[in-house]
């Protein structure tokens, strides 16, 4: 098949766009909560009831995963906070009315648990994107050994290449500046669980071609790598709260 230049141009400039927008940082709050015992449902509707007055106020959407298996939290909250400056000045003073402050007694009889963490993340019209076309999401969570967080993130980056050469989704990758003890994270969205489990089907030969193009030995080595590089990693599987 022949392309002209300038469709060959116009494809290299879409290209280039894509990966830009995944590439480009931009600062999200990300805050975990574990309901009080017999509080789960309350917590849900208070949750709801701020992501509706977060956007009333001319916020970006948050989105909310629920925890269906893994980690010990309930909800995984996420704000898009652009970066420190708008968050703290009076422009973006809405972007504090999602975590209560410390005085809400009436809140925090509802939460056992919680834990803020400053991430930076892909442009919003990303994470916006996956949340949307997706219900089913599947979040890893990890602590680097003592000098291998950079490592850390290119093996992120090579298993996103894997993925997208075996016909998967590709991870949104986080990675935290303040808070909590994780040196980075990862979301991935699927439709269901079942579209989560699909990867089982796909043939050995094309998962060690993706493995060896995206940098890997093989598709064998690509757990070991990852687990050469951390000290904790927890894995959690949840739903889209609406």
């Amino acid at each position: 098949m022949k392309y002209s230049f300038r469709t060959l141009t116009l494809m290299s400039i879409v290209i280039l766009l894509a990966s830009q927008a995944l590439n480009a940082q931009t600062l999200y709050k990300v805050t975990l909560y574990r309901a009080a015992p017999g509080e789960l449902l309350p917590l849900i509707e208070n949750l709801k009831e701020r992501v509706n007055n977060y956007e009333l106020l001319g916020g970006n959407k948050p989105y909310i995963v629920r925890h269906s298996q893994g980690d010990q939290w309930d909800f995984m909250v996420y704000e898009h906070i652009s970066d420190y400056k708008f968050y703290y000045s009076r422009e973006g003073n809405f972007n504090r009315i999602f975590t209560p402050h410390y005085s809400d007694v009436e809140f925090y009889k509802l939460v056992s648990f919680h834990e803020t963490i400053y991430s930076e993340g892909p442009d919003y019209k990303l994470v916006a994107q996956l949340f949307e076309n997706n219900s089913f999401f599947h979040v890893e969570m990890f602590v680097a050994l003592p000098g291998k967080q950079g490592e850390l993130i290119k093996q992120r980056e090579m298993e996103n290449v894997y993925l997208k050469e075996i016909g998967r989704g590709e991870n949104l990758i986080f990675t935290v500046d303040q808070g909590g003890y994780w040196d980075s994270f990862t979301l991935g969205g699927y439709r269901d669980i079942k579209h989560f489990a699909e990867s089982a089907d796909i043939p050995l030969g094309v998962e060690e071609k993706a493995a060896i193009k995206a940098g890997f030995k093989g598709v064998n080595y690509i757990s070991p790598y990852l687990r050469s590089l951390i000290a904790m990693h927890h894995d959690t599987l949840g739903g889209k709260v609406e």
